[in-house]
């Protein structure tokens, strides 16, 4: 599989963070969990974009610890390689 893609975007206040999968790499429904979204799966569904990935944005606190994790088919869960560290839990972010 492709490696996901995490980009940080960051105002005075708040940082917009949009995890992104190459579509080559999405099989099916793949959305991401964390911190931000109480680890609802399905509150942030990846959505295929013209430019061959499948994305979701979210906007979070600035100076704020973000743990998360990608979700998809059949229970399917993986971690971002472009995280500032990944353990037991799962990714983390600092923003």
């Amino acid at each position: 599989m492709d490696p996901p893609v995490l980009k940080k975007s960051r105002s005075a206040a708040t940082c917009t963070l949009t995890f992104s999968l190459p579509t080559s790499a999405v099989d099916g429904t793949v959305s991401v969990v964390g911190t931000f979204n109480d680890w609802t799966p399905g509150a942030h569904p990846l959505r295929r974009r013209s430019n061959g990935t499948a994305s979701a944005s979210v906007k979070v606190p600035a100076g704020t610890t973000v743990r998360f994790r990608y979700l998809g088919e059949n229970g399917l869960w993986f971690d971002d390689a472009d995280a500032d560290e990944i353990d037991v839990e799962g990714s983390v972010v600092l923003v």
